[in-house]
């Protein structure tokens, strides 16, 4: 939520308004980076698409330090992670 929150408020600057449709379309314009899940886009259908990542808890031994606990195992980018927009049917693709 802090990540779209945030997003939504860059929008509104942006925009200079809180004109709902205007936001929406400056925030599919806008790529957003997020710290946490990596660059950001949301689609034409208003979902915010980016990589997901597969992690493996590592085993005691393997651990470098007290939060040395995953490895990454593998990225998935978002085409992949998510429904492509044309199967979706959201009526606000056009």
């Amino acid at each position: 939520m802090y990540s779209a929150t945030r997003a939504y408020l860059r929008a509104v600057r942006a925009v200079r308004t809180l004109e709902g449709e205007r936001v929406v379309e400056q925030m599919k314009q806008s790529p957003i980076a997020e710290p946490l899940f990596g660059p950001v886009r949301v689609r034409g259908d208003g979902r915010a698409i980016h990589a997901m990542y597969l992690f493996q808890v590592k085993k005691p031994a393997e651990s470098g330090g007290p939060w040395d606990l995953y490895r990454l195992v593998q990225t998935i980018p978002c085409d992949q992670a998510f429904r492509a927009l044309a199967e979706g049917g959201c009526p606000l693709v056009r």
